[in-house]
């Protein structure tokens, strides 16, 4: 009988364990938000370069008089004010000349409205609902759009953020690049850089949609749809966390959704457009209310009346140095805008949202420093040079691979043949991860779109 019990006690513990290891393991997790188009780019290094005697802005507020600068590997190796030349390298005399990093341009269409602007070619908007988190730029990216070449010519722009439009609440996933030729997009794309999510606030959402008699028709339409949407997106990422933990079942896929639990994950940056300090303030609040970041507000005439707050919230204010005063809702931007949020300690950068105004971000920060100069907010060249590369790059969460020139970095440089902030001034040299794409004294290193090519005035090449 005893050996009977204990048979029986040894079955049902060898069922238990059965019934143990049939139990579903936990799945390894999807990674939903991994990127399903990887970068294709390569790195053409070009050959060790250094640059003698130029006066250097490093990009973090450093400035170096007669300093220089070698490259190499595609690499900044070394900033100083005598360096050793290496065996074979190119050497360049930047006497009298500047020498910064690329610049960095944090909210650009180029590729997605590209040039020829015609109806065909416009890619900004997927206007058939207010919330469109599951499109992405990339997606519309025509790598042959001549916006890029003369980015890279005429304004030393090396990477830049393509963003959908404003049109929607929730626009839609953006892409960072490099500002190289390529076929595809893929070999554009910037290795291993975060998404953004391109969201928006006020009167384009608002306008575009309360017109068709549905939400949002006002402000306060707005943040009931954002705020029901991060609702949703809480619930799916519940879901899909318990899912990556126990297994089992694998829940429904949603893009939309998709794309906002990589945003409360912490792995995708959300990019928003907002002018108004009171919207900035209740787009904040949201975020914080559902557990995200704002990185960057995009346009933001009125940063300067909530500079504490971007501060506060480590949140960037990428701005126009005077584009405002075109409709009510950008009435009150005033020119000390970028000098006002520089002085209470917040991130400041300048953007283009432009094909013309990317050829002179240069030119839009020596606006925006004389503006500040002026009120007696007295800001150094070189520090305002952060607002051109570092602070786009924190903005995008590649600050520790470009935006400043320090040993480790990508060697995306630009030799100005003058003080970048004058308008005589222009980009010399121009390289991308160490590889010389553009020379003003050489003809053949002139980069223009194949689109370009034979037109009259438009990519001559001899």
């Amino acid at each position: 009988m005893l050996r009977r019990g204990v048979g029986a006690l040894l079955a049902v513990a060898a069922l238990s364990g059965c019934a143990l290891d049939s139990k579903p393991k936990p799945a390894a997790p999807i990674a939903i938000n991994a990127d399903p188009y990887p970068s294709t780019y390569v790195r053409y290094p070009g050959v060790p370069t250094v640059i003698r005697g130029a006066t250097i802005f490093d990009g973090e507020g450093g400035r170096l008089e007669r300093g220089d600068l070698l490259i190499a590997d595609g690499e900044i190796k070394a900033v100083d004010a005598s360096l050793a030349v290496p065996e074979g390298a190119n050497v360049i005399d930047g006497t009298g000349k500047f020498v910064t990093p690329g610049i960095i341009d944090v909210h650009s269409h180029l590729g997605d409205g590209p040039s020829p602007s015609v109806e065909s070619t416009q890619d900004l908007n997927e206007m058939s609902g207010p919330v469109h988190a599951d499109v992405w730029a990339e997606h519309s990216v025509w790598p042959q759009d001549a916006g890029f070449s003369r980015a890279l010519v005429n304004g030393g722009v090396t990477s830049l953020q393509i963003l959908p439009g404003s049109g929607n609440l929730f626009g839609g996933r953006s892409v960072i690049l490099k500002n190289v030729p390529a076929r595809t997009m893929q070999g554009m794309k910037f290795p291993g850089a975060p998404y953004g999510l391109k969201m928006a606030c006020g009167e384009n959402p608002a306008r575009s949609y309360g017109g068709r008699n549905q939400m949002p028709g006002t402000r306060m339409g707005n943040i009931a749809v954002v705020r029901d949407t991060w609702i949703k997106a809480q619930a799916y990422k519940r879901k899909w966390d318990a899912y990556d933990r126990k297994g089992g079942d694998m829940p429904g896929r949603d893009l939309n959704m998709e794309t906002l639990r990589g945003v409360l994950a912490g792995k995708i940056l959300v990019q928003n457009h907002c002018y108004r300090a009171e919207e900035m303030a209740v787009m904040l609040d949201v975020a914080k209310e559902f557990g995200y970041k704002i990185s960057s507000f995009h346009h933001a005439t009125e940063a300067y009346k909530v500079a504490d707050l971007l501060r506060e919230n480590g949140t960037c204010a990428s701005v126009w140095a005077d584009w405002y005063g075109f409709k009510i809702e950008s009435y009150d931007g005033i020119r000390e805008n970028l000098a006002l949020v520089e002085k209470a300690g917040a991130c400041a950068t300048i953007h283009s949202d432009d094909s013309n105004g990317i050829q002179r971000l240069n030119q839009e920060v020596a606006k925006a420093l004389a503006a500040g100069r002026r009120a007696g907010i007295n800001i150094s060249d070189e520090r305002a040079w952060t607002w051109l590369s570092f602070n786009p790059a924190r903005a995008l969460g590649i600050q520790d691979r470009t935006g400043s020139l320090k040993p480790g970095k990508m060697a995306d440089v630009v030799l100005w043949n003058g003080n970048p902030f004058s308008v005589y001034s222009r980009p010399e040299k121009v390289w991308v991860d160490g590889a010389l794409l553009s020379d003003i004294n050489n003809p053949r290193l002139r980069p223009v779109s194949d689109f370009e090519l034979g037109q009259p005035g438009e990519g001559d090449v001899k």
